[in-house]
């Protein structure tokens, strides 16, 4: 090698930014390591917003205490090409006018979570459900602004939703989530947990529609009794997780055909439970043969 070869040197930012730091490093680094990047130097920050504008995946779940919603604005202002996209514990700054810019810029969203964003309101899932009609996972956990209106919404426009976590939604009602079932006939899973008001006739619903349906969430859903257990057990053959903690309506004679199949129940069957209580009781497990 001559001289002139030896004493040229190659920088980081010399290589190919959209062929080879973006697809090759940028991508695999946390989103948190991202933001610290853009602070080193000018061409750094330039960097960094050739990699936001481009970048698919958004999971703010880990950064998302600390960063101002300036910050936010600023990381997506210029991406329209977002199919991911987390807000969980952005609850204490996201709010409509933060995230409506984002979702109407980027129609191709396919997995929006929301979950706890209590901030927000009923027009961020339409706003959803109008631009994003190739959604297929909503996570709306714990945000009590979901209404009937605005879940209908949802099932007229992303008749495609694949998953849809509803714990604690409390303001939905049987007729909202039979609307869902019949629009959304290819959800896989489902979560209805921790709302008094859901009844047989949702679940009941749901399992005539949605046949598909792999996982079930009942937890804490008072109302629901064996009667519709058995149809999810009649209409659901590929079920694999069915969760009825605290449905005190629900008994061992509706499971049963379910554990057969192998489903994953989150209830212990009456006898391992009974015998767990008993070992708590005297201090070691008793001999019981089974077999009398």
């Amino acid at each position: 090698m001559d001289e002139e070869g030896q004493g040229q040197t190659c920088q980081l930012l010399d290589l190919p930014w959209e062929d080879v730091l973006v697809p090759h490093i940028l991508s695999y680094l946390p989103l948190q390591h991202i933001v610290r990047l853009q602070r080193v130097s000018k061409h750094f920050q330039s960097l960094v917003q050739v990699y936001l504008a481009n970048c698919r995946t958004f999971n703010f779940s880990v950064i998302g205490p600390s960063i101002p919603k300036e910050v936010f604005h600023a990381m997506l202002k210029d991406n329209k090409v977002l199919q991911n996209l987390s807000l969980q514990n952005c609850s204490d700054w996201v709010t409509d006018k933060e995230l409506l810019p984002v979702i109407g810029q980027n129609q191709h969203l396919q997995r929006v979570d929301m979950s706890g964003c209590a901030s927000l309101t009923r027009h961020s899932l339409v706003a959803v459900s109008l631009s994003c009609t190739h959604l297929q996972h909503l996570g709306l956990a714990h945000c009590e602004w979901v209404d009937c209106l605005s879940l209908r919404s949802l099932a007229d426009h992303c008749g495609g939703l694949r998953s849809i976590d509803l714990t604690a939604c409390r303001q939905l009602k049987d007729d909202a989530i039979c609307y869902l079932a019949k629009k959304c006939s290819e959800l896989k899973s489902l979560s209805l947990a921790v709302n008094a008001n859901i009844t047989d006739e949702s679940v009941e619903e749901v399992a005539k529609n949605c046949r598909g349906l792999e996982q079930l969430d009942l937890t804490g859903c008072l109302r629901v009794r064996n009667q519709s257990i058995r149809t999810v057990a009649e209409y659901c053959p590929k079920l694999q997780s069915l969760r009825v903690n605290h449905c005190h309506n629900v008994t061992e004679s509706s499971l049963d055909p379910l554990r057969k199949r192998n489903v994953l129940i989150d209830v212990e069957p009456p006898l391992p439970r009974a015998l767990v209580l008993l070992q708590d009781m005297l201090g070691f497990a008793p001999f019981i043969n089974l077999q009398i």
